[in-house]
């Protein structure tokens, strides 16, 4: 069984950083990819940054490329993602996963497990 783990979401003010972690137990593939996702209240849960568990790859949406970073410490099982100038719209429920199927890695409907969520709320 998969477990993903996020932390690290607080209330921060528009154009500080913040660093989220995943950390990730159970069994995983060198095929994995890992992808952040948010949710706003009234939104679709959207895409953020994925990267390949294997070669590093990255991947970003838009909106972030830029000013997020995706990382990830195979050591320590643990995905990072480093989000700088930070704006309100960034505000959301933050969400890791793990895609293990074959499919678009920026859709949500192909991951396969979820962490539970964190908070992280921008101020203006």
């Amino acid at each position: 069984q998969v477990q993903l783990v996020e932390s690290g979401g607080t209330l921060v003010q528009a154009g500080g950083s913040l660093r989220l972690s995943c950390a990730l137990s159970g069994r995983t593939f060198s095929s994995d990819v890992m992808g952040w996702f948010r949710q706003a209240p009234g939104k679709e849960r959207e895409f953020v940054a994925a990267i390949s568990w294997s070669a590093g790859n990255t991947y970003y949406a838009d909106s972030v490329k830029g000013r997020f970073t995706i990382s990830r410490d195979n050591a320590k099982n643990t995905v990072y993602l480093q989000m700088n100038s930070l704006k309100p719209e960034d505000t959301a429920v933050y969400y890791c996963a793990t895609k293990q199927r074959v499919g678009d890695l920026n859709s949500k409907y192909n991951y396969d497990y979820w962490g539970q969520g964190t908070q992280v709320t921008v101020s203006s």
